[in-house]
């Protein structure tokens, strides 16, 4: 009978242990993968750290943050499915080859309560109809950046401007095959988005000609760069100019009056994504006007969010050349997705020309 009792026992404690070892085993894998993490990738410095500690405290759940520094890079994680990512914020075409290619899961907009705040000029675009796959993160233009006291006052107002042989070894070039490609179509009257092959040709073959003004073709250092005088002229994002604005007052911003680009990057959710809910609830905490009023003066790019836009001080909410009226936008273009083989065409063209540039 004794046996019979240390045996029942024994069948208990070895029952008990192995159900509290299964609970924490699945406590541990929704910590690690489920509702109490989330795994977000977005562009460099493009957050307020203040904003990930906030969400933190309000949800419990905790944010891994990851960076990336082009499109291509974060969509080709994604396809690889490595990582899982909950959360990551694409650029408009990018937006379009991922619903393509079947990455992005729909929107439950019913879990988004502040989309509400976005202004209807940055909703129902070409790249995402209905907003079924992403919302607005932040949008800005391409331009020029230009310091006058170094072109004895000169101003620039035109893409044309760049050919001047006064500036001769003064342009500084973000490394982005479209921004550059883009600049040259527009310069000639054509889109951003022209894949008419005679005119990429005669696009590349003017790029040739500004060989000798450009002093180089760069990334992030830019911004330190044209702050420090290195250059007196750059082609750079809106909110990249912003920035070098604040480091050195003799700065200014255009956009071209031939027409630019108008970006756009939103928030979505990755097929791989393993914490959906999470996922809704950091875009919806995003989506709120005080927290965008905040990501918008940290990170120092334009929001699409209108609450959040009047809580800006004046002279940031009213600066055209950050906040262009529509009128203005109504003339910049959106990058298409072009498709594979066409990117791959202007990936190579303006290799070519930075292969003629060296």
């Amino acid at each position: 009978m004794k046996a019979l009792v240390r045996a029942f026992i024994l069948v208990f404690i070895i029952a008990f242990a192995f159900m509290f070892l299964s609970s924490r085993l699945n406590a541990t894998q929704d910590f690690a993968g489920g509702g109490k993490t989330l795994t977000i990738y977005n562009w460099g410095d493009y957050i307020d750290p203040q904003l990930i500690k906030k969400f933190e405290q309000q949800t419990g759940i905790q944010v891994i943050y990851q960076t990336f520094d082009s499109n291509e890079a974060m969509m080709t994680k994604i396809e690889q499915g490595g990582t899982t990512f909950d959360v990551a914020v694409p650029s408009d075409y990018t937006i379009s080859k991922m619903k393509e290619e079947h990455l992005l899961i729909p929107l439950d907009h019913s879990q988004l309560p502040n989309l509400k705040y976005i202004s209807p000029r940055f909703m129902n675009l070409s790249f995402d109809k209905g907003n079924k796959y992403s919302v607005p993160y932040f949008w800005g233009t391409v331009g020029i950046v230009y310091n006058a006291d170094m072109l004895g006052g000169k101003k620039i107002t035109s893409w044309n401007d760049l050919w001047d042989k006064d500036l001769k070894n003064q342009i500084l070039l973000v490394d982005g095959a479209r921004e550059v490609m883009g600049l040259s179509l527009n310069s000639l009257g054509y889109s951003l988005n022209d894949t008419n092959e005679a005119h990429l040709q005669q696009a590349k073959a003017k790029l040739n000609q500004l060989t000798p003004n450009v002093k180089a073709i760069v990334g992030d250092e830019i911004k330190m760069l044209l702050a420090n005088e290195e250059a007196a002229v750059g082609v750079v994002w809106s909110g990249d100019a912003a920035e070098i604005m604040s480091e050195n007052n003799k700065l200014n911003y255009v956009i071209p009056k031939e027409g630019s680009n108008l970006w756009f990057d939103n928030m979505v959710i990755p097929k791989t994504a393993k914490n959906v809910k999470g996922a809704h609830a950091f875009i919806n905490f995003m989506l709120d006007p005080k927290n965008a009023a905040q990501n918008a003066e940290y990170v120092g790019y334009s929001t699409p969010n209108e609450k959040a836009l009047k809580l800006l001080p004046k002279d940031v909410s009213t600066d055209k050349r950050f906040y262009p009226d529509k009128a203005t936008t109504d003339k910049l273009e959106v990058y298409d997705n072009l498709g594979k083989r066409m990117l791959a065409h202007y990936n190579e063209l303006f290799l070519e020309f930075k292969m003629h540039h060296k």
